[in-house]
């Protein structure tokens, strides 16, 4: 039940990250250079001290961060759900159907000729999974969660300044979409993401994987309550098939 609760927690985090990046975007507090240089940077600077103060060391930076940094810089659940068959993880044909079922629902949710979403916006989200994927597979075997995200975060920020240089922002920075930018990077980002590397190695690739596809329900909704976004057909659909197929692949274990 602990790790359920932390998964809950952390799978609203990464939702959060979605809505407060909207809410920067659509009020044009901020540019999305501004947003993730201090998104990144936040995160580093929170993290850090958390090391430096549980701890009593500085960040460690090994071959994996590096790779988890330019991963996390750079389908969450196809990556980790075909990591776990090549890791030969056991997976019960109940779970197979919950994730095919979850799959549906999560395609009704985006396809952009029901929710009106932008293809090329989806494609760059998929990619954008797809990395998550395997910054979320790199990260099951992490030992030591903290130290390992505050060092992704230190190398992510010093990866985001050259292009943040390169691709100026048209928009002017005020003190709403800062706010907004260091809530995502302190809070929701930094802190989540050091929970998620810390519940990673206490539970299965395929049930991270399964739970992940929580978020864009919790973010849909999350747009309903602070930017009033409206709730179709598309959103209840897709949630009985998602939150139904996550039920059933867990269903083999009673």
């Amino acid at each position: 039940m602990k790790l359920l609760f932390f998964i809950a927690l952390i799978m609203t985090a990464f939702a959060a990250n979605s809505v407060l990046t909207r809410l920067a975007m659509a009020s044009n507090s901020i540019g999305p250079s501004n947003f993730a240089l201090l998104r990144a940077g936040s995160g580093a600077l929170v993290i850090f001290f958390l090391v430096l103060i549980i701890q009593k060391k500085i960040p460690e930076f090994k071959f994996k961060t590096i790779i988890s940094a330019l991963i996390l810089f750079a389908g969450s659940m196809l990556v980790m759900f075909s990591a776990a068959l090549i890791l030969k993880e056991k997976i019960p044909i109940t779970r197979f159907v919950g994730v095919l079922l979850s799959l549906l629902g999560l395609y009704i949710l985006t396809d952009p000729r029901f929710s009106g979403n932008n293809l090329f916006g989806i494609i760059l989200m998929f990619l954008a999974s797809f990395s998550w994927g395997i910054y979320s597979v790199l990260g099951h075997g992490q030992k030591n969660p903290l130290s390992s995200t505050a060092g992704n975060f230190i190398l992510a920020f010093f990866l985001i300044i050259p292009i943040s240089l390169f691709i100026p922002d048209k928009v002017e920075t005020n003190s709403y979409g800062f706010i907004l930018a260091i809530i995502s990077g302190s809070i929701t980002s930094g802190i989540g993401y050091t929970l998620w590397y810390w519940v990673l190695p206490k539970i299965k690739i395929t049930t991270a994987s399964i739970a992940q596809l929580t978020v864009p329900l919790i973010a849909a909704f999350g747009g309903y309550l602070f930017i009033s976004e409206t709730l179709n057909w598309q959103f209840y659909i897709s949630s009985i098939l998602i939150l139904g197929g996550i039920s059933l692949s867990f269903i083999y274990k009673k």
